[in-house]
């Protein structure tokens, strides 16, 4: 549990954190040789999903940290009282570690997508941050049946911390199983990064810094990829659970 604690949002526990404090959490992980850490970026999309998959769940319950990646999320804690420092998009606390991983040398490893699309996100990657170490980049494979192999390449190559972009909740629960294997130095931290790679080569469009800023994101990936909608009815059904359950806060509070 983070220091600045944590806010139950239906049944998915969320740090209640900013970006500094994730980076001052990672920082001290891996200049301690605390051992593998696991983040997980959560939006509406992953509570639901967890509500309907037990072991999803239990991937959320046992993650070193869950940051708000939603504007729901941000919405939901503040609903329950108990509201996030702000939004912590896994896209960019993703290029926010890489920056500190320039500086500070540690070494960054890029896997999934599609392709090559890796591989080139880790060119994007050092030519924005000068100094920047990618010890690998690969699609790989979140079956089983080639974790053997894949987490013998990533020892090898001892990164300090891995991304993984096989979309949720695929990329999460590989991480929650195979992380402790990938470790081959003194501390590993993984995260789930979805769309990252793609947006890093331009393989797909990330929305403007505007509509983000208006909390429409989901809309414009929705817009792009029309293939989302069946993910995104869930939504209503998240907004009345959280109203339901903020409500029946306040009852008890009055009790």
């Amino acid at each position: 549990m983070s220091a600045e604690g944590r806010v139950d949002v239906l049944g998915v526990p969320i740090d209640r954190v900013d970006f500094d404090a994730v980076q001052a959490r990672v920082e001290a992980w891996l200049t301690t040789g605390a051992g593998p850490r696991q983040i997980a970026t959560v939006n509406p999309e992953f509570v639901m999903l967890a509500r309907r998959d037990p072991a999803f769940a239990d991937v959320l319950r046992t993650t070193a940290l869950n940051v708000a990646d939603g504007v729901g999320i941000v919405w939901a804690a503040r609903r329950f009282g108990r509201p996030v420092r702000e939004r912590v998009g896994g896209a960019d606390l993703m290029l926010r570690l890489c920056a500190r991983a320039a500086v500070t040398g540690w070494g960054v490893y890029l896997l999934g997508a599609q392709d090559d699309i890796a591989a080139r996100a880790g060119r994007a990657l050092q030519a924005r941050f000068p100094g920047l170490r990618i010890v690998g980049a690969q699609a790989g494979s979140p079956a089983e049946a080639d974790a053997p192999a894949l987490l013998e390449e990533i020892r090898r190559c001892r990164p300090e911390l891995l991304f993984v972009a096989y979309g949720a909740p695929k990329q999460d629960v590989w991480l929650s199983r195979h992380l402790a294997g990938c470790q081959g130095g003194s501390a590993i931290v993984g995260m789930g990064v979805g769309a990252s790679f793609d947006y890093l080569t331009g393989a797909q469009r990330r929305a403007p810094a505007w509509v983000q800023r208006l909390g429409l994101e989901w809309l414009f990936r929705l817009l792009q990829q029309p293939w989302r909608l069946r993910r995104q009815l869930a939504l209503p059904r998240y907004a009345a659970l959280v109203m339901l359950e903020s409500l029946r806060g306040r009852v008890r509070q009055q009790r």
